[in-house]
């Protein structure tokens, strides 16, 4: 059973659990549950995902309930009038906050600009060696992408060499495989918590939240960031 984070007679938003696909693809096929495909089950109803999320990655999903609320919440997205928020606990001390704009390319080879906004909420250094280093560093950092691209976080982070935790292929081999030894981390660490817009069919703006998973929650508390 998804967890229900909203719902009205035009839209639905979900917390989207690690490790589920939001729908049918060619790239995984070992996956035999969908997102898409469980709340309609669930709902007994047909819906329509309006954006996307990783499979890796948790948090608020958002469906439409029919074609036309699914096209203008589309056209809300391409025109940037949808602000999502991401925590995401990354490799090393971030700056205070910033902004990464760095063009990304797809899969088919085309460039496309790509820019992510981020606000450091917590830095903690604690005693676990790491290579050369006594101690080893993170930071909890909130994230706002502007445009949005394919691992666009993902890539963006490890481009400025402070990759997610847990972030495979685009993070740290040897920072994974510390986390796996040390507190059995196989996830990563990066969460959807909110998203905000203005309903398309009513004068009134929406802010959906969705909680931590309990992995995220570990993971915080093993590395004593409390928010």
């Amino acid at each position: 059973m998804l967890d229900i984070l909203f719902e009205d007679e035009d839209l639905v938003a979900i917390n989207k659990p690690n490790g589920l696909l939001v729908h049918r693809t060619k790239i995984a096929r070992d996956a035999d549950e969908f997102a898409m495909q469980m709340l309609r089950d669930q709902l007994e109803m047909h819906v329509y995902p309006c954006h996307r999320l990783d499979r890796k990655t948790s948090g608020v999903l958002l469906f439409a309930k029919s074609e036309e609320v699914n096209r203008k919440m589309q056209e809300a997205f391409m025109n940037q009038q949808v602000t999502k928020k991401y925590l995401a606990i990354v490799r090393g001390f971030m700056e205070d906050s910033g902004e990464i704009d760095y063009d990304l390319k797809r899969d088919d080879g085309k460039i496309q600009s790509a820019i992510t906004h981020y606000k450091t909420i917590a830095k903690i250094e604690i005693d676990l060696p790491f290579g050369k280093h006594s101690t080893s560093r993170y930071s909890l950092v909130e994230v706002t992408p502007e445009t949005g691209r394919m691992h666009q976080i993902r890539k963006h982070f490890a481009h400025i060499f402070h990759p997610i935790i847990g972030d495979r292929p685009h993070g740290c081999n040897k920072q994974n495989k510390l986390f796996l030894e040390k507190f059995g981390l196989t996830e990563m660490m990066l969460h959807a918590k909110e998203i905000s817009f203005q309903h398309p069919l009513k004068d009134e703006k929406v802010v959906i939240t969705a909680p931590l998973r309990s992995s995220f929650k570990k993971t915080l508390a093993d590395l004593k960031i409390s928010i």
